[in-house]
């Protein structure tokens, strides 16, 4: 606001729609379908005006009406931008620098603007961001993933995006938070609302070290519907979604879903085929999704050509380490007793000479032993593992 007191010009469009999201809910796309075709402020003049105004907006009932002027008669927009900007906070509206561009997908469906708190810039971190969410209700083994899966993402420079919600959400957050990284909360309240409160302490720690967003006024609280409509915008903020622990209906599923219908990746952390809390992750991965286990393999495919994930690969025994023609010789020896160099080669299908010179060769390097003109496979080796198999 400017010193004066009033609203600028360049005001009335956001004070509008600080008074329209006490109004539209979120993701209501005929508001927004509105609210792109007249602007904020026209929006409000008509929803307000006893002019009959309203009644020319395409596909507005009586009962809706009623139910948004009954709402826009309790908003006061300047208290609501003070009250933010008390703690800290601020209003971000679509077209500003801060926007995040990758909202606008939502079409009509795209929040009427932003409420922010913290000090990092919401444009910038979003960029580079990635959603992990999952069951509230998880295993250790969900906890456990979801931690991991926070602190590698954050340790390789990317945001952890989540809903600051019980189990999956909140362990991500701290995964994030315990390797000093970036990591963003959506509410479905409020951003002055800590919930749920046994959160309150993780939540503070993000507008203090990162970001806390909603689309809702201050104080506003959370809702069953309002939570499934915020899973939208964590899936339009960021390049993609990791979903670790999901039941078959599932708010993180919803979350997966839309990333998919945004274009966005979307992930999954496979668990035991036994648990209820794999089946909702299962069934994702059948279909589009692409099943991680790390944040480098989350980073191979959200990231830029060359953010490629270290190629897994099993211990090296000593037997992997030698050449075609002198593991033949050695797959010649049987198991246990002597063999003649001449047996062996016949075995390897080999010359004579070309099976001793390759005998002394595993002699030195402790495969084989010699017995007068026998040769056997090393004691150590037939006792704690197949020469063959590469057992040391």
């Amino acid at each position: 606001m400017p010193p004066g007191g009033g609203p600028a010009a360049d005001d009335e469009e956001r004070l509008a729609r600080a008074a329209l999201t006490r109004v539209l809910e979120p993701g209501d796309e005929l508001g927004g379908r509105w609210l792109r075709r007249y602007g904020a402020v026209e929006l409000l003049r008509r929803i307000t005006a006893r002019d009959g105004g309203a009644e020319r907006l395409d596909g507005m009932t009586a009962k809706r009406l009623a139910g948004y002027r009954l709402r826009a008669e309790g908003a006061e927009p300047e208290r609501d931008l003070a009250a933010v900007a008390a703690l800290g906070g601020r209003f971000v509206c679509p077209g500003e620098l801060e926007w995040p561009g990758q909202l606008d997908d939502l079409g009509d469906a795209r929040p009427t603007g932003l409420w922010v708190r913290g000090p990092r810039d919401l444009r910038l971190w979003a960029l580079r961001s990635v959603a992990v969410v999952g069951a509230r209700a998880c295993t250790p083994y969900g906890s456990h993933m979801a931690a991991s899966l926070g602190a590698g993402l954050a340790e390789l420079g990317w945001v952890v995006v989540s809903g600051a919600a019980f189990g999956v959400d909140g362990a991500a957050h701290r995964g994030a938070l315990a390797v000093n990284g970036a990591t963003m909360a959506v509410l479905a309240c409020g951003v002055d609302v800590a919930y749920p409160r046994g959160h309150a302490q993780l939540i503070g720690r993000m507008t203090e070290q990162g970001l806390v967003i909603g689309e809702l006024p201050p104080s506003d609280h959370p809702t069953r519907t309002r939570f499934i409509l915020r899973n939208r915008v964590i899936a339009a903020l960021t390049r993609g979604t990791v979903v670790v622990e999901a039941e078959r209906r599932s708010g993180s599923l919803v979350t997966a879903r839309s990333a998919q219908r945004l274009g966005r990746f979307t992930m999954g952390v496979p668990g035991p085929a036994t648990s209820g809390l794999s089946m909702g992750v299962h069934e994702l991965l059948r279909g589009e999704g692409v099943l991680v286990t790390n944040a480098a393999e989350v980073v191979e495919l959200v990231g830029e050509i060359g953010d490629l994930a270290p190629v897994g690969r099993g211990p090296v025994h000593p037997r992997d380490l030698l050449d075609a023609e002198t593991a033949r010789v050695l797959d010649a020896l049987p198991y246990r007793g002597t063999v003649t160099g001449r047996d062996v080669a016949r075995a390897a299908g080999t010359s004579t000479d070309e099976a001793f010179g390759r005998l002394y060769e595993l002699h030195s390097l402790g495969f084989v032993e010699r017995h007068g003109d026998g040769w056997q496979l090393t004691r150590r080796r037939t006792c704690n593992g197949d020469a063959r198999r590469g057992g040391t």
